[in-house]
């Protein structure tokens, strides 16, 4: 369980996300990832102008979110952020993150934001591990205090078996990644 996480949303998410939750017409969830969740959740110094979701419930929904808060949408503009729907095509994730997904509770009476849990969140930016993404990952491990035994052995149950490349993954790991998490 991480150590801690912010209990409001920093602007403009929240005024953006507060007026999405009134133009909503019915209860719906997003399921976040990616730059928002460290930057808005965790803190990562770092600005970014997407929300990425993998899934919008019901998926109905998300032709109704996409509409009013995608990149070409008045919220979009007025408060120069906006909802991006990445699909769970886009990023590899282990296996069985819908069963640890965390809710975040901002007080939203429509909008329901749902956050991957943050071994997950760490390791969905392995195989892309660019500069950035690494960067994250060390601020993330080192102000959660995260282990890296758990992080390694969520790679190694829920993502060597299927991931392309899991040998070059898992040296990264091993090699670069390792040193990026607090020493017990």
């Amino acid at each position: 369980m991480p150590l801690s996480k912010r209990t409001s949303l920093p602007h403009p998410w929240l005024a953006f996300l507060s007026e999405l939750d009134i133009l909503l017409p019915h209860a719906v969830e997003i399921r976040c990832l990616g730059a928002f969740l460290l930057a808005a959740v965790y803190a990562v110094p770092r600005f970014t102008g997407d929300l990425d979701c993998l899934e919008i419930f019901p998926s109905s929904a998300t032709p109704v979110v996409e509409k009013l808060a995608g990149p070409d949408s008045r919220l979009a503009r007025k408060h120069r952020v906006w909802v991006q729907h990445v699909g769970t095509g886009i990023v590899d994730l282990p296996d069985d993150y819908e069963r640890r997904l965390e809710r975040l509770d901002f007080g939203f009476e429509k909008l329901q934001l749902s956050a991957l849990e943050v071994y997950d969140l760490v390791l969905s930016k392995l195989t892309r591990n660019s500069p950035k993404d690494r960067e994250d990952v060390k601020f993330i491990a080192q102000q959660q205090k995260l282990s890296y035994a758990v992080a390694y052995d969520r790679f190694v149950k829920d993502m060597r078996p299927w991931v392309a490349r899991a040998d070059w993954h898992e040296g990264t790991l091993q090699k670069v990644w390792k040193e990026y998490f607090p020493r017990p």
